[in-house]
């Protein structure tokens, strides 16, 4: 029987455990950590992190943002993957090949994201790019949903081929506001049935491929004033008319976006309340202690059923398989140099 966990995620310091946070990850309320840019040096210390962190505690999940393009926390002895509308620029011309090399794409990444010790890398981003948001642009597939449902599908079974388990971001859809939920509580003014037409289509279509979801902090005012996730309405959608069976992901609780729910335990309970099962909170120790300290009986059974479940590559071996040398050269070529 599946184990239920902690539904807290929460980030460490720095490339190696401190006394503090041994400590820290041994209470149960933390069900996942995730690790930034300022947590990796290379794969091989990365490899050497996560094994540390599950020397403390072997049952956490391990989870990395790691999409491509601008978004890529480790950089050194990985692929250095393009952003997802670079990969899918070739659609209109060569559609088959184009799904081709995404799918590449994806298992390339699970691969390698297993072998430096991760459960998660929350990808792929189905948001449609409407060139409105800064928080999106380049890491969405296309501005037509269509083509991201076509290629997202790829992308997530690339990542199941690998054994990795594939995050859809960020419903129902972050792609038509002008303001970052980074920095601000952006509004979406659009009606519910403009919304199913455009963004919601991708995650409609692909909700029995997905594993885990992580809703935006964007209200979307024709529907609930609350942010999708902070939202029973949204959550409940997913859930019921979307026949979603998976893991809900609060994203990032520290943003700017989620303050509108109030302080950090209030932010945590509103979001357990509309259905997450896990929330984030990160790059911020007082409210990460705050949330654990309310999140006392609160667990799910779903989010044990992310775990890696296989052995994992070795990432010396990586090279060895002819199939990740071609994905490899392909994928470096094409690549941009990431920026954060």
């Amino acid at each position: 029987m599946t184990q239920p966990l902690g539904p807290v995620m929460l980030d460490i310091e720095g490339t190696q455990l401190s006394d503090d946070e041994r400590h820290l990850l041994a209470r149960s309320e933390i069900g996942g950590v995730i690790l930034f840019k300022r947590n990796t040096h290379d794969a091989e210390q990365v490899r050497a992190l996560t094994r540390a962190i599950r020397d403390v505690r072997p049952d956490v999940l391990l989870a990395i943002d790691q999409e491509g393009g601008r978004v890529q926390r480790l950089q050194d002895g990985v692929t250095r993957l393009p952003s997802m509308a670079t990969l899918a620029a070739g659609y209109a011309e060569t559609p088959d090949a184009t799904r081709t090399l995404v799918h590449e794409a994806g298992w390339l990444l699970g691969m390698e994201m297993a072998a430096c010790g991760f459960d998660i890398t929350f990808a792929p981003v189905l948001d449609v790019d409407d060139q409105r948001s800064p928080a999106i642009g380049d890491r969405s597939f296309s501005a037509d949903p269509a083509v991201v449902t076509v290629l997202g599908e790829a992308f997530i079974d690339g990542l199941h081929e690998a054994g990795m388990i594939a995050v859809g971001k960020h419903f129902p859809g972050h792609g038509g506001v002008s303001l970052d939920s980074h920095h601000a509580l952006p509004e979406d003014t659009r009606s519910l049935s403009a919304l199913r037409e455009h963004d919601l289509v991708p995650f409609k279509k692909l909700s029995g491929k997905l594993d885990a979801v992580m809703p935006a902090h964007v209200v979307y005012t024709a529907f609930d004033s609350r942010p999708a996730g902070f939202s029973p309405s949204w959550l409940g959608m997913l859930r019921e008319e979307l026949a979603f069976k998976g893991v809900v992901f609060s994203d990032d609780l520290s943003m700017a976006g989620a303050h509108v729910a109030g302080s950090p335990s209030a932010r945590a309970e509103a979001a357990w309340a509309a259905g997450c099962d896990m929330v984030l909170v990160c790059n911020d120790r007082p409210a990460a202690l705050e949330i654990l300290d309310a999140a006392a009986g609160h667990s799910s059974k779903r989010l044990g059923k992310l775990r890696y479940g296989r052995a994992r590559p070795e990432l010396e071996t990586l090279p060895a398989l002819a199939r990740w040398r071609r994905a490899h050269a392909r994928l470096e070529a094409l690549s941009e140099t990431p920026t954060n």
